[in-house]
């Protein structure tokens, strides 16, 4: 079953138990994920999404809130509430993330093959570079330039 299939249940579930907040999240979750479906029907490819794409709907859902919630002034508690509680429940069909330590992991898997001993700020760009495809989806960009950063001389 696909994330839509899956989000749309939850909320008919939600709908059945009349908890209006929890529908309200899933119905935004549920019309992105439509409408990356039909913009890829639009460009030509199927309209059945892949994990990849579903995944990269629900974080970017989840971006956009966490930016709302830094640009919202701290007296607005009900704006503030609402987009933790989206943030919340959006996180159930989110992939889960890597932790700092597989991250590390990684960089170093990259290091290895690019044949550099000490990474320096000349080289982060190329680290980065092949780095990023290897963990996108699976981890938070700023973490992972955090990680990069620290291994940095």
């Amino acid at each position: 079953m696909g994330k839509v299939d899956e989000v749309r249940a939850q909320m008919m579930q939600a709908m059945k138990e009349k908890n209006k907040e929890r529908k309200d999240a899933l119905s935004a979750l549920l019309t992105a994920l439509k409408n990356r479906a039909i913009n890829n029907r639009a460009e030509g490819k199927s309209d059945i999404l892949t994990e990849e794409e579903e995944n990269q709907v629900i974080l970017k859902e989840i971006k956009s809130l966490k930016e709302t919630l830094e640009m919202t002034p701290q007296d607005r508690v009900d704006i503030i509430e609402e987009c933790q509680f989206r943030i919340s429940v959006m996180k159930e069909f989110a992939p889960a993330m890597m932790e700092k330590e597989e991250i590390e992991a990684i960089v170093k898997e990259v290091l290895k093959e690019l044949e550099i001993d000490i990474l320096t700020a000349k080289e982060k760009g190329k680290v980065m570079k092949a780095l990023m495809p290897k963990v996108k989806g699976k981890a938070d960009g700023k973490l992972v330039n955090e990680v990069v950063a620290s291994m940095s001389e």
